[in-house]
């Protein structure tokens, strides 16, 4: 075998451990927010979507706080709004309106729960009035501590304006 061609395998053989070596995930550093830090953000929520049996949504939203949680942000540092409209505003009523709505007297709103929880938190859960004067429904057929909103869409661009992060695609 020619001598230069035993060089270069030599040598090539010598850097294989080096090349093509990727570092392990846990050593590369990890990005994260900034835990003093406060946050704004709104959510589009419009489908009726679910996600674990509740409006996707509010699923995801519940996440999005926890996700800060990890990373030691407090809820107290959170200013979240969820705009519910269209097809999601159903996730707002009580049992009574919602079992009339699904023209079913046995089923129950699985959302309400998850609406207590984030209102607890601090979220701002707001409803569209143009979606519920279509429906016919009126403020006593919406959650407690819903906030009810002109519609959905002018509300979206005011909280943009405002600096909100827009969280959409549900």
């Amino acid at each position: 075998m020619n001598p230069i061609r035993i060089f270069c395998v030599a040598l090539g053989l010598l850097a294989l451990p080096l090349v093509g070596v990727a570092a392990p995930l846990d050593a590369r550093p990890l990005v994260k927010v900034d835990a003093q830090a406060r946050y704004k953000a709104v959510y589009d929520i419009h489908s009726d979507a679910v996600a674990a049996g509740i409006s996707k949504g509010l699923y995801y939203a519940r996440g999005l706080i926890e996700a800060f949680g990890k990373q030691d942000v407090q809820p107290r540092q959170l200013d979240i709004h969820l705009v519910l409209h269209g097809d999601a505003a159903q996730f707002l009523l009580i049992d009574d309106t919602y079992q009339q709505m699904l023209g079913d007297p046995f089923a129950a709103n699985l959302n309400a729960k998850i609406v207590q929880d984030l209102l607890g938190l601090g979220v701002r859960v707001e409803i569209c009035h143009s979606v519920m004067k279509t429906k016919g429904w009126t403020a006593d057929d919406v959650l407690p501590g819903v906030t009810i909103v002109h519609d959905g869409y002018t509300r979206l661009i005011k909280l943009q304006n405002d600096g909100y992060a827009y969280v959409g695609g549900f």
